[in-house]
């Protein structure tokens, strides 16, 4: 039983448990990378400000992970939240409303860019990528004419209207911080796992993303879903606009652009496959967060910014090379061999006999428990032995047969040869 149970295990593991284990793992191994070989690396503040770098990608990560795992893409994210947070610092310093109101504009605005992007894409059948690079460039543009390319500065810390910087970063009368903007991504993140998970929104989410006309025929309102992806994209945009405002205070105008592949990266470095239908808002947050490690360590290290560039498009890269080896590994057929199927039964068996044996020394009857788990350490025995020869003997029939197919191959190059030599 113990030997079923192992190899069903790895095989668990190495299917399904490993694509999820990859991403923690390069985020401890970059970690510990850039603490050794950076300057501070290990300190605290150095915590503070990857977290810090998180946040504003954090958010569009999570709301763009809705969206890809449609099958979709949002280009526009990153220029729509930088959009959502000029326009509502517009109407605090411009227009003079309070700040309670220019926060929830700042949302407002980005829900009405991703209910545009929806509309388009799940009613007039526009391609994704179409439809939010055309939003990028408009965000782009309403948020500097709203603002008359000017920047928007939204209120210190030492005003009393600050009071929502404490949302994002504490800090104390000695100077002290506490990154607490980390407790509101990660209650973002736990909200959206449920409603991925445990809602009806999130079934046909994934169900849309796996097979968009499966699930229409199985009765699911697919414009509907896929739109509110996509609402949900602007919503958290709008999010991220504000921990943007929090952290940096004066936001430019036609900025944004370049952090969409940042969130989209996250996402992907996260296990979200790009082909839809896969994907989780914690693996998003593991990826958003080796975006950040990668952002503060390297300048840790005295690299320029480019380098940051340079190494997050390898990762991108890299990620999406695992996404569709994953793809590939899970639409092959396994056919088994009789080698296959000889451990497979023997294996069973052995796992009736301990069971058995098990019952047996239960019961009292030590010896017949004994003499069964005798019997299953020697079919043990006699499969480790009998698999290894079928399995040599399938690899040796297996060469064979390549062997006969390039001989006659050859033969048949040979023939067309001669019979073109004949005919000249």
């Amino acid at each position: 039983m113990a030997d079923t149970y192992e190899t069903t295990a790895f095989e668990r593991f190495r299917e399904k448990g490993l694509k999820w284990l990859l991403a923690p793992a390069a985020l401890v191994i970059l970690y510990i990378f850039f603490g050794i070989f950076g300057r501070n690396f290990f300190s605290y503040p150095m915590l503070v400000n990857i977290i810090d770098a998180a946040y504003y990608i954090g958010f569009i990560s999570v709301g763009v992970t809705f969206v890809i795992i449609t099958g979709g893409i949002d280009l526009s994210v990153g220029t729509v939240m930088m959009a959502g947070a000029i326009i509502g610092g517009t109407a605090y310093k411009t227009w003079g409303w309070s700040i309670g109101l220019s926060l929830a504009f700042v949302i407002i605005v980005c829900i009405a860019f991703g209910f545009f992007n929806g509309i388009m894409v799940s009613r007039v059948k526009m391609p994704p990528f179409i439809v939010t690079l055309g939003t990028m460039m408009i965000s782009m543009g309403i948020g500097s004419i709203i603002s008359n390319v000017q920047s928007a500065t939204f209120p210190t810390r030492a005003v009393e209207d600050g009071w929502y910087k404490d949302f994002f970063k504490f800090i104390s009368e000695d100077g002290g911080t506490i990154p607490t903007g980390a407790f509101l991504l990660i209650a973002v993140v736990v909200v959206s796992h449920i409603i991925l998970n445990n809602t009806k929104m999130g079934r046909y989410i994934y169900a849309i993303g796996s097979n968009k006309e499966a699930a229409r025929l199985s009765g699911v309102n697919v414009e509907r879903w896929e739109m509110m992806a996509y609402v949900v994209a602007g919503a958290y945009a709008g999010i991220g606009g504000i921990s943007y405002a929090a952290i940096y205070t004066t936001v430019l105008p036609a900025a944004g652009q370049g952090f969409e592949l940042y969130a989209i990266a996250g996402a992907v470095i996260g296990g979200t496959s790009l082909a839809g239908g896969v994907g989780t808002v914690f693996g998003t947050l593991i990826g958003v967060f080796i975006m950040s490690v990668l952002s503060v360590g390297l300048p840790a290290m005295d690299l320029q910014a480019h380098y940051q560039t340079f190494f997050t498009g390898i990762v991108v890269i890299g990620a999406v090379l695992l996404d569709m080896y994953r793809n590939r590994k899970a639409s092959e057929v396994r056919v088994l061999t009789p080698a296959d199927e000889y451990r497979a039964a023997t294996q069973s068996r052995i796992r009736a006999l301990r069971k058995e044996a098990a019952e047996k020394n239960a019961g009292g009857d030590s010896a017949g428990a004994r003499e069964l788990e005798k019997e299953a350490k020697q079919l043990q025995g006699e499969l480790k032995s009998t698999y290894a020869r079928m399995r040599a003997e399938e690899r040796a029939e297996v060469a064979r047969i390549r062997a006969e197919e390039r001989a006659s191959e050859r033969e048949f190059h040979e023939m067309l040869k001669s019979r073109d030599d004949h005919n000249e």
